[in-house]
């Protein structure tokens, strides 16, 4: 399979990412904020590296580390340890590429080991299993009070939340790969159904608590968390990108517009390309 142009190089092949990699880049983007970096949690980082999978047309590192970091400063000035910025992009690179096969893979369900399967954290529940004296102490609270710990579990985001603000980041900083020619009405509307699955997860979970995504140590499910729609609407916003990426691929790259120094043909004249067609379906045929 060829990846887009965007994709990052991978000096060696690439390996599925272990949690112990994950948990190694949420500890460089912990030491970014700490150095005062917009630096996201990697939640948002996925979300939003699965909309650049998913784009029409490449777009370049050097664009889209600014957005996700909210610094004009180059990735070198934000990791100035070479070995270190290395790690970081070999990672990257890796999980963009475990991204874009999944996507690519002839799935029927979301169980299949093939398919893409978002590193999202059901913190709320996460945070609910522990005691109350580690949960405190986890949500930097000066004691264990029951009412203050439960507020402070409304103000956590809620499941997937992170994931789809980091997807619709980038749907809104390149609006118009998200675009489909006019002529292509059927693909327009797939990817407006498909936004809006995954916008819809960018609001808070109001339901009911009925299930948990989180499982811990001993296997066990945590305490419920979010509503059984919530649940749901992931995995409708999951297929969502699916669509996406189908779509953007069909789609291929936005073509730039031409200028045209000397007056184009009308659009019922023939194509000067020589095609024997009409210039209003061919070379302008407006995308």
């Amino acid at each position: 399979m060829t990846l887009p142009a965007s994709a990052p190089a991978v000096p060696h092949p690439a390996t599925a990412l272990q949690p112990e990699d994950f948990d190694l880049l949420d500890d460089w983007l912990d030491t970014l904020r700490e150095q005062g970096v917009e630096a996201p949690q990697w939640e948002l980082c996925e979300g939003f590296m699965a909309a650049l999978v998913c784009c029409r047309s490449p777009v370049a590192p050097a664009a889209y580390w600014p957005v996700l970091f909210e610094s004009d400063k180059p990735l070198e000035e934000l990791f100035p340890d070479a070995a270190l910025r290395r790690q970081f992009e070999s990672l990257w690179a890796r999980r963009w590429q475990e991204i874009a096969i999944a996507l690519d893979a002839d799935v029927e369900r979301l169980d299949d080991e093939r398919a893409y399967c978002p590193q999202v954290l059901d913190v709320r529940s996460a945070m609910a299993q522990l005691e109350p004296k580690a949960r405190a102490e986890a949500l930097a609270l000066p004691d264990a009070d029951e009412t203050a710990l439960a507020e402070a579990l409304t103000q956590l985001p809620s499941f997937a939340q992170l994931w789809a603000l980091g997807f619709m980041l980038v749907v809104e900083s390149w609006p118009d790969d998200w675009l489909a020619p006019s002529r292509e009405k059927d693909i327009a509307r797939t990817i407006d159904d498909a936004l809006g699955n995954v916008a819809a997860l960018c609001e808070d979970d109001e339901g009911p608590l009925e299930v948990s995504a989180y499982v811990g140590d001993d296997g066990e499910d945590g305490p419920p968390s979010m509503s059984a729609d919530r649940l749901e609407s992931f995995g409708e916003a999951v297929w969502a990108v699916y669509d996406l990426r189908a779509a953007g691929l069909a789609l291929g790259p936005r073509v730039s517009q031409v200028r045209h120094d000397q007056p184009q043909p009308g659009r019922n004249d023939a194509c000067p390309c020589g095609s024997g067609k009409k210039f209003k379906k061919c070379h302008g045929a407006a995308d």
